[in-house]
């Protein structure tokens, strides 16, 4: 498969799924800059004379819409571009070693794919369901019990298991300009851990799917349903042991059991009596986060003395781009996380008034009814983009998308 990095066709079949996809326009042009000049070349020889991988770059940064922190690695922006693309190989070679109800980073797979399996069983909104998240998956994954299962996996390409292999054992990182040595599992951030991830818990994918338990993952996010809250328990039961036997284990404060009347929550969805819409937690973390920064916003104003307007051009900037546009290529902005799944503007509803609300705090300086003095017209003027509309908006984009992709070659498998 490392041959296969250095074809410029392979290149050009990446490009286009990746321009098929919700990808910004700078990280296009950029993708589309580097096959140009042939900048994966240099790369691949580097591979091929067995030369050293750069390290990666260890980052500490801030969880989307919480304060919590996570752990990432990165590489050198050449090589990283290069795994992204041996990832994508990867992951069409070996989807087949997977369990039909593991959803995350397969081909043709999505969030929406899981909750409308998951919403097809029959009786699946009578039965019990537990939740649960895998503790710091990425970075917890014990290395020496995974080698040898991806060894296993790559036996029939010898040049790249020893590759990746060499990546996962190297025990330094970059760490604020010094090379440090630290237990990192398998890199979240990295291209290859989305491939990793899937690989590691397989076999309880498997296990489930064999059982004939309703259940389905998502990388961290596992979900199952039983017909008693008993049952239930016991397979949760399961889920720990098998984690613990991995060297993993559970988020406590993201274990839930829910009734039948209280529907289910998965990947930041609510499902109760046939609707799909954002889960109220996602919905209180995104509140939480605009009123965070409103209120710093108006500290700001009132300590230099600006007009109201300007915090809430701020906090307009700040939202619009949190919500509609792509940090990145390889994290989905937050309406195009939702708005594939979901089948009700209720919650979309419930934030846009939030957000008029905080604009309408900053402008006026005012908490009480006199902030509606400022009218929806004027906020509308400063720039805040309504999700209620855009989520119809997007509805129509996206068929012109899925026409896009449904004209393209069949992706090639080594």
């Amino acid at each position: 498969m490392l041959e296969l990095l250095s074809q410029s066709s392979v290149w050009e079949r990446f490009y286009e799924y990746k321009t098929s996809l919700v990808c910004p326009k700078d990280i296009e042009r950029k993708l589309r800059a580097f096959i140009d000049a042939e900048g994966y070349i240099p790369v691949c020889r580097a591979i091929e004379a067995g030369e050293a991988f750069p390290l990666p770059k260890k980052s500490v940064i801030s969880k989307i819409y919480t304060q919590k922190k996570r752990t990432v690695y990165t590489y050198p922006e050449r090589e990283n571009t290069a795994l992204k693309l041996l990832t994508y190989l990867l992951l069409r070679k070996y989807d087949g070693l997977f369990a039909p109800n593991l959803f995350s980073f397969r081909p043709g797979r999505t969030a929406k794919n899981a909750l409308e399996s998951l919403l097809r069983i029959p009786g699946i909104m009578s039965k019990y369901s537990y939740k649960v998240d895998v503790s710091d998956y990425f970075n917890s994954i014990d290395i020496g019990l995974f080698v040898p299962e991806l060894k296993t996996v790559l036996a029939d390409d010898p040049a790249l298991s020893s590759f990746l292999c060499r990546l996962l054992e190297e025990p330094n990182v970059i760490d604020s300009g010094k090379i440090v040595a630290e237990r990192k599992g398998i890199m979240a951030g990295t291209p290859v851990a989305s491939f990793y991830a899937n690989l590691y818990l397989k076999d309880l994918d498997k296990m489930f799917y064999d059982a004939g338990v309703p259940y389905a993952r998502y990388s961290d996010d596992i979900i199952l349903f039983a017909d008693t809250p008993e049952e239930a328990e016991a397979l949760a039961e399961r889920v720990r042991a098998f984690l613990r036997d991995k060297g993993l284990s559970v988020n406590p404060k993201k274990e839930e059991f829910s009734t039948p009347e209280e529907g289910f929550t998965f990947l930041g969805f609510h499902c109760a009596g046939g609707t799909v819409d954002v889960a109220p937690a996602s919905v209180k973390k995104l509140k939480a986060k605009m009123r965070r920064k409103s209120r710093a916003l108006a500290r700001w104003r009132d300590r230099n003395g600006l007009e109201g307007e300007k915090a809430a051009r701020a906090f307009i900037r700040i939202f619009n781009r949190k919500l509609f546009e792509n940090p990145s290529d390889s994290e989905l902005t937050w309406t195009y996380w939702f708005f594939p799944v979901i089948t009700t503007s209720e919650s979309l509803g419930v934030i846009d008034r939030y957000a008029q609300d905080c604009v309408r705090f900053l402008v006026s300086g005012k908490r009480t009814k006199a902030r509606f003095n400022v009218r929806y017209e004027d906020v509308k003027a400063l720039g805040l983009k309504s999700l209620v509309h855009a989520y119809y908006d997007y509805s129509e984009e996206e068929q012109a998308r899925r026409s896009h992709r449904s004209r393209l070659p069949a992706d090639p498998i080594p």
